[in-house]
């Protein structure tokens, strides 16, 4: 048995798609040769399972930092706060180089490039433990050997755009 051709286009798929909110985040990684760090902002963020702690992201077959990616061994993936929407907005699209200007970073406890963790509504430092092909993205599947959080509002993107209305809810520890 095989799956029936979609009976939607490109554009109403990713509408439909965009009806489910999600949060934003950021993935750092070492560039392949070396020479500075490599991070962009993405949405497809998730979590798989709790024993091992593994979570997952995807990204374009298209995208230039790929290789860089695939042969990392580790990345550090920020869940963005709701005060860090120049960040996700700089790290969407352009030169890695113009994405990095001006940003503070420090180090995870590996050494792979990190955002300052107390902005962040969390972190997660990951060992890349497999990819797959997956259409036109790679699924990215980490380890999560270390990770942090606070009490920040996260950032959310819901619809094509970022979800800016603000929450009278303080977040808990509950």
């Amino acid at each position: 048995m095989t799956a029936n051709a979609p009976d939607f286009d490109d554009a109403y798929f990713r509408s439909a798609l965009g009806r489910f909110p999600s949060g934003v985040t950021i993935v750092m990684t070492q560039s392949q040769d070396d020479t500075g760090p490599v991070g962009l902002t993405i949405s497809s963020f998730s979590s798989v399972s709790l024993d091992p702690p593994l979570v997952s992201w995807t990204l374009a077959k298209k995208a230039a930092s790929l290789a860089h990616f695939e042969h990392s061994q580790r990345y550090v993936i920020h869940v963005l706060s709701a005060t860090q929407l120049p960040l996700a907005r700089k790290f969407a699209s352009g030169p890695q180089a113009e994405r990095f200007s001006g940003v503070e970073l420090s180090r995870s406890p590996s050494g792979v490039p990190m955002l300052e963790p107390t902005d962040c509504a969390a972190w997660f430092e990951c060992y890349n433990v497999c990819r797959h092909d997956a259409g036109d993205h790679v699924l990215f599947i980490g380890q999560v050997e270390r990770c942090g959080r606070t009490f920040h509002q996260p950032l959310v993107y819901h619809a094509g755009d970022f979800d800016l209305t603000p929450s009278n809810q303080p977040l808990s520890d509950h």
